[in-house]
């Protein structure tokens, strides 16, 4: 067995698919409709899929000659906070997902890299890595609030939206501050 794969799938855990009832004859389609816990560390530093939330799994399972092919959308929160002025994030993420997962002895199993298709355990597909990879590639890596965000005044790391509009951390050299009045005067 595969180094990268479990030893042992649950069939009850809600990101493995039991594919018993889904004939071994290409061509065979089977949708599955379910709502599943979002696993731990599903996202990047700054943004990500709280754990626990609720993801929305629409799929399709076709059965093809060297396995299944698993496509849908996987819908979910997405919670974070701005790269630039550091507020809070709260959004919603939908992701397409497909993926080949290849019946054990197959031809498919003995002529490709572990990495290049999924692989089934008997009549087992896990979910999680592919679900996992669509994700994290769909996130930002610098997430923003808002296109426009101007971020913090690097001096006060006060928001820039909070300051006034004359907001400076200029210091005048004490040895210059007399010519700062004569441009004041002319003013």
């Amino acid at each position: 067995m595969p180094k990268h794969l479990p030893t042992h799938l649950n069939p009850r855990s809600p990101l493995v698919l039991d594919t018993r009832e889904l004939p071994r004859r290409p061509g065979v389609l089977r949708t599955v409709a379910r709502t599943a816990p979002a696993p731990a560390d599903l996202g990047l530093e700054l943004i990500g899929v709280p754990e626990g939330a609720d993801l929305s799994l629409d799929l399709r399972l076709e059965s093809v000659s060297e396995g299944v092919l698993v496509s849908g959308t996987v819908t979910g929160p997405v919670r974070g906070e701005c790269g630039r002025c550091l507020r809070p994030i709260t959004d919603s993420l939908v992701v397409t997902i497909q993926e080949l997962y290849a019946y054990e002895h197959s031809t498919t199993v003995e002529t490709t890299e572990e990495d290049e298709v999924g692989r089934m355990q008997g009549d087992l597909i896990d979910l999680e890595p592919v679900l996992r990879d669509a994700v994290v590639l769909a996130l930002p890596t610098n997430p923003v609030c808002r296109e426009d965000c101007p971020g913090l005044c690097p001096e006060c790391g006060v928001q820039w939206d909070e300051l006034p509009a004359d907001h400076s951390h200029q210091q005048v050299d004490p040895r210059w501050a007399g010519l700062s009045q004569l441009t004041r005067q002319e003013e």
